[in-house]
Parts: C-alpha cells; sequence; structure tokens
C-alpha cells in the first residue's frame, strides 16, 4: 500500500514534468523553423535544402507550415524521364504556368522534395544544390526512386527533420556495386548476392567490349571508368582533349549508365609529368561532360577520382599532387558545374569504416587512412555534388600469401576484417545521405604481384565469398 501511494502522489509531478519536456521540445522546433541553420546543427546542405524548401512553401500559403512527413532525392532535370513527363528540361520544367522558352535550362541538378503538411496536402519543390533557386512544381510527381528519412503520420504533432537515414537499397539515394576484370556467371552470382546493382568496367578507347549490353541484360546499370592516353595528352593536349570527349560520348549513346572521366588525373602514372594540376584536368572535364550530355542527358558524369597521397611534401611537383590540393583546384576551376557526382578511391583501410584514429602505421595521422575522414576531405570542396566511391576496398592476403612490400600496412587484415569493413563502410556511406554510388574494388580479379588486385576481391581462390553474405545482408536488412 505504502508503495501505491508513492506511486500515486508521483503522478502529478511526472505529468508536470512531461508538460514541460513538451514545451521545451516545441521551443527548440519552433526556433529551428524560423533559422535554417539551426535546423542543420553541422551545417547540412541536404537540411538547409529541406528549409528552403519548406520557406517557399510557406511562402505560398502564407501560413506557417506543420510537417509531418518529408521526403526528398537527388534530382537531374535533364533526364529522359524528365524531358518525357514534361516536355522540357530544367528546374522550372514543372511549372505550367512558365513559358517554355522563358525556363530555366542551366539549371539541371539538385533536389526534389516532397512535404506533407497535417491536412494531408503534399507538396512538391526543388531546390538547386547550390539553394540559390527554389521552384514550387504544380504537382506531386512520386518516381519509383523517392527515398530518404520520413517521419512517423501523426496529427497531433509536426516532426523535427531529423537527419538523413540510410535510404533503402533500391530507392536511389543510394546504390552499391562492384568493379570486375570479366563479366561471367560467378561474378554476376556473387554480385546479386551481395545487392549490388551496378558493375564497373574500365575502357580505353570509344569501344565497351560488350559489357553494356551484357550488363543491362543481367539487370545491372553500367559504370564505365574511362581510361585516357597521358602521352597523347602531352602531345597534343587539346586535339587529344576532344577525341577523347568524343569517345566518351560514344559510350553514352551505347547506354553507359554513368562515366568516370580519366583514372587518378593527380598522379604522373596517369597524367603527364609537369602538367598535372587539378585545373587542367578541369578542362578535359568540360568537354568530356558536354559532350557526354549532348549525346545522353541521363548519362551520369563523375569526375576522375584522384589517388589518396600525401607524398607531395610542398602539396603539387612535377609527378603529382596530392588529392585534397588537386581537388581544391578542380573546385577553384569551377568543376562543379562539369559534373554529376565527385569521384573518390578509398582503398587503404586498415581501421573499421567508422574510424578516425588509430591506423598501426607511421603516418596514422593522413585522412586518407580513415574512410570518414575522407569523405569529409572531398566533401567540403563540393557541397552542392554527392560523392560517388568509383573504388572502395580493403586488401587481405589471407589464403593467397604474404602481401608485397609496399601493401605490408594490411598484413594485419583479415577475411573476416575484409566483409565485416565493406558492409559497415556501406552502412557509413549510406548513412551519411550525400554518397550516392560505391563500388567496391574489387569482385574477381586474380592478378597478385607487386600489385595484389586479388587481395582485394570478393571471390576468394576457391571460390569462396564471405563479403557476398555481410554486404547481401546490410543492402536487404
Amino acid at each position: 500500500m505504502r508503495k501505491k501511494i508513492a506511486d500515486a502522489s508521483a503522478a502529478p509531478l511526472l505529468a508536470l514534468l512531461l508538460a514541460a519536456l513538451f514545451m521545451l521540445c516545441l521551443g527548440t522546433l519552433t526556433q529551428a523553423q524560423d533559422d535554417s541553420q539551426a535546423s542543420s546543427p553541422t551545417g547540412d546542405p541536404l537540411m538547409l535544402g529541406l528549409q528552403v524548401a519548406r520557406d517557399r512553401v510557406e511562402e505560398e500559403r502564407f501560413a506557417p507550415l506543420r510537417v509531418i512527413r518529408w521526403r526528398y532525392y537527388e534530382d537531374n532535370w535533364s533526364s529522359v524521364l524528365s524531358w518525357q513527363r514534361y516536355g522540357s528540361f530544367g528546374i522550372d520544367n514543372c511549372v505550367a504556368e512558365v513559358p517554355i522558352p522563358l525556363k530555366r535550362k542551366d539549371i539541371l541538378f539538385g533536389w526534389t522534395f516532397s512535404i506533407k503538411d497535417v491536412s494531408g496536402k503534399e507538396y512538391q519543390v526543388r531546390v538547386s544544390y547550390d539553394l540559390a533557386e527554389v521552384v514550387l512544381c504544380d504537382e506531386v510527381q512520386v518516381p519509383p526512386q523517392f527515398g530518404g528519412p520520413a517521419s512517423a503520420e501523426s496529427p497531433a504533432a509536426e516532426a523535427a527533420p531529423a537527419a538523413p537515414a540510410p535510404a533503402a537499397a533500391g530507392s536511389g539515394g543510394f546504390a552499391l556495386g562492384g568493379h570486375i576484370a570479366g563479366f561471367d556467371g560467378a561474378a554476376i552470382n556473387a554480385m546479386q548476392r551481395a545487392g549490388m546493382t551496378w558493375v564497373k568496367k574500365q575502357v580505353r578507347g570509344n569501344s565497351d567490349g560488350g559489357i553494356i549490353a551484357q550488363a543491362h541484360a543481367n539487370g545491372f546499370k553500367v559504370l564505365i571508368g574511362a581510361l585516357g592516353d597521358k602521352n597523347r595528352l602531352a602531345a597534343d593536349f587539346n586535339g587529344y582533349v576532344s577525341e577523347f570527349a568524343q569517345s566518351l560520348a560514344s559510350l553514352a549513346r551505347n547506354g553507359a549508365d554513368a562515366i568516370e572521366v580519366w583514372n587518378e588525373p593527380n598522379i604522373e602514372r596517369e597524367w603527364p609529368r609537369g602538367q598535372i594540376n587539378g585545373a587542367r584536368y578541369v578542362e578535359l572535364l568540360k568537354a568530356a561532360y558536354t559532350a557526354i550530355k549532348a549525346a545522353n542527358p541521363s548519362t551520369l558524369v563523375i569526375s576522375g577520382a584522384p589517388a589518396p597521397t600525401g607524398f607531395f611534401q610542398t602539396g603539387c611537383a612535377d609527378g603529382g599532387c596530392n588529392d585534397d590540393i588537386f581537388m581544391q583546384q578542380m573546385a577553384q576551376a569551377g568543376a562543379a558545374n562539369y559534373m554529376d557526382c565527385v569521384g573518390v578511391h578509398y582503398n587503404s583501410g586498415i581501421t573499421p569504416p567508422d574510424a578516425r584514429s588509430g591506423a598501426p602505421v607511421g603516418s596514422a595521422g593522413h585522412y586518407s587512412w580513415y574512410l570518414p575522414s575522407m569523405m569529409s576531405v572531398y566533401r567540403n570542396p563540393f557541397p552542392t555534388r554527392p560523392l560517388c566511391f568509383t573504388e572502395l576496398g580493403y586488401l587481405t592476403g589471407e589464403g593467397i600469401g604474404a602481401l608485397p612490400g609496399g601493401f605490408s600496412w594490411a598484413s594485419g587484415i583479415t577475411l573476416a576484417n575484409q566483409a565485416q569493413w565493406l558492409a559497415g563502410a556501406v552502412n557509413v556511406a549510406r548513412s551519411a545521405g550525400y554518397v550516392q554510388l560505391l563500388i567496391v574494388w574489387n569482385v574477381n580479379f586474380t592478378a597478385w604481384g607487386a600489385d595484389p588486385q586479388a587481395g582485394y576481391a570478393m571471390l576468394r581462390p576457391g571460390g569462396g565469398c564471405p563479403a557476398c553474405d555481410s554486404l547481401g545482408a546490410v543492402m536487404r536488412g
């Protein structure tokens, strides 16, 4: 009885505490509505975009907006689907009152938000990546890939915008793929087990060797890694850039879903010595982007991922540039205007994918050992563009042999680590909200020597694939 009396006396106090907590939350929520930065404690561009979209709806309504659900996806207003649906390109093509000649055809990429209020009315708003342009569409068009976070629907209270949640596999907000040496039954089975929907193959010239047709026939989208000739680039830069751009246009016409423009252009192995500079690369990227989009507007253009390195003590030298400096040079040269996605390579991980320190090497402080640090370094110069990991892998010699000297830093990594860390990397990248594509390096390479490609492979000698199952679980979970 004494306990029951105590419980009864505590009830009013508990009610007061809950009411106070509710008022505190309400005050915080009101502040977030009035201050776009407050709604995004970390200044996340997506959350700032949501605030811009919300402000536009409130301007139309002449009243505050009480949100019970919001969703988003990264949109391409120059896509074939956009043309088929609206009959024109650009951010304004969802507004009938804007005449086609006046529609802004130069604003082609950004976020599309769907915002539902407590009355059940839904609004669709487009926001450019730089947050400078916003359009309230005439009607809500919800494509199959509409993903992103959604609050619980409840007319009783408004849900505060949350940080981006991991997009469901296949939602369009995030996709997984694998880099293949050859497209055979074992590779197809491994990729399907892993929940992959993309395949990457590197090609040189304008012939894809049939990979586009093969991949599409098996239900995969195709990323072509376009390799160039540094010697021809050195001999006749403008002439070869034009030829190279046209070869990529041919690949786009043949149905390439995405093209990575060049490979690691910040080092002399891939780019002419003495000419390595991010601004110089942007000249090539601009020509490639223009040619690709003219041939097939729906082909995703990914900038050539630099080689992650801190080798060059002054930042740049004749033999190359550190990737962070190279990316800054690209940004200053306007690279964001000539790509849909920022290419990234991450293949030197020796710690769990959420670690930011603790690499067992002498250069443990360098960002390239850690996935979150790499994401920050590449996101900072291009806050309005998503990241596309065109190579992400963990090296292990288990079941193959001792790693060559240049790769001894990975000698402590096991097959179990590889499987767990690849799955963890998917979680880290997907939950960030700004990674569009992750290509695992690699699926089925067998070369083993000075460059131990087989050590990165998901498919191991004897046919095992621990990473297939760990990736499959996280992609379908």
